[in-house]
C-alpha cells in the first residue's frame, strides 16, 4: 500500500559513489604532486570532481524546482542542516583562535618569550586590513539589500546588489593576495606566521566559497529559479556570507588589531 510521505524519498543516483571514488583519486593525485612534482593527475580527478558535483546539483535543482519534491517539511530540514554546517564551521574557526591566544598569553621560550615573535614586521591595521573590513561589511550591507529586492519581487534590483555582493568578494580576494605579496614575514616565521596564514588563509578560501555559491544563485536567479516564496539555495547562500562576514570582524579584532 502506498504512502504519501512529507519528505523527499531520494531515487537512485550514481553520483554519491562516483564522487566518492573521484575525491579518493583526488587525495592520491594530491599525494603524488606533493611528493613526485606532478600536477596532472591531481588536475584531472579535480576536473572530474567538480562535473560529478554539477551533475548532482542539476539533478537536485530539478528535484526542487521543477518536481516539487521539496516539501515546507524537507525545506525546514535541509535549513536545520545548513545551521549545523555552519556551526561546524565556527568551531573550525574556533581553534585558530584558541591557538593565537594560547601563544600570544604564554609564549614559548623558543620564540625568546615575546608576542609577537622578533623581527616579525606586522602590518598596520588602519590600513589594507581595515580596507578589507570595509569591502565586506558592505557586501554584506549589498546582500541584505538584494534578499529584500528579492522578497519584495524586484528582480532586477535584487540580482544587481547580488552583482555588486560578488564583485566586493572578489576585490577582498584581491586585496588580500596583494597583503600576502607585500608581507614582511610567511608561513615559517614561528607559530604567529603558522597561524596568521592558516587563519587567514582559510578564511579567503571560505570567501571564495561563498562567491561561487553567490554566482550559482544569480545564475539560478537570471533562469527565474527563485521567487519570494521559494528561494532556500539563495537564503542559504546569504547565511554563508554573512557567517564569512562575522568571522572576517573577529579576525580583523584579534590577529590585527591586538597584535
Amino acid at each position: 500500500m502506498k504512502k504519501n510521505f512529507p519528505f523527499h524519498m531520494v531515487t537512485n543516483s550514481p553520483w554519491p559513489i562516483i564522487l566518492s571514488f573521484s575525491l579518493m583519486n583526488s587525495l592520491i593525485g594530491t599525494a603524488i604532486w606533493i611528493y613526485s612534482s606532478n600536477i596532472l593527475l591531481m588536475i584531472l580527478n579535480m576536473t572530474n570532481t567538480v562535473v560529478i558535483m554539477m551533475f548532482w546539483f542539476r539533478d537536485i535543482i530539478r528535484e526542487s524546482t521543477f518536481q516539487g519534491l521539496h516539501t515546507l517539511y524537507v525545506i525546514n530540514f535541509l535549513k536545520f542542516s545548513m545551521v549545523l554546517f555552519i556551526l561546524s564551521e565556527l568551531m573550525f574557526f574556533v581553534s585558530f583562535f584558541w591557538a593565537f591566544f594560547h601563544s600570544s598569553v604564554s609564549p614559548n621560550i623558543e620564540i625568546d618569550m615575546l608576542w609577537p615573535p622578533k623581527d616579525i614586521k606586522f602590518f598596520d591595521p588602519m590600513e589594507i586590513p581595515l580596507l578589507n573590513s570595509f569591502i565586506l561589511v558592505s557586501s554584506g550591507i549589498a546582500i541584505t539589500v538584494s534578499h529584500y529586492y528579492m522578497i519584495t519581487n524586484n528582480l532586477k534590483l535584487s540580482k544587481l546588489y547580488l552583482f555588486l555582493t560578488i564583485m566586493l568578494g572578489t576585490y577582498f580576494m584581491i586585496i588580500q593576495l596583494i597583503e600576502y605579496a607585500n608581507s614582511y614575514f610567511c608561513f615559517n616565521d614561528s607559530v604567529y606566521g603558522s597561524i596568521f596564514y592558516m587563519a587567514t588563509g582559510f578564511h579567503g578560501l571560505h570567501v571564495l566559497i561563498g562567491v561561487i555559491f553567490l554566482s550559482m544563485s544569480i545564475l539560478r536567479m537570471s533562469k527565474i529559479h527563485f521567487s519570494n516564496m521559494h528561494n532556500m539555495n539563495y537564503e542559504m547562500a546569504i547565511w554563508y556570507w554573512h557567517f564569512v562576514d562575522v568571522i572576517w570582524l573577529f579576525l580583523y579584532s584579534f590577529i590585527y588589531l591586538l597584535i
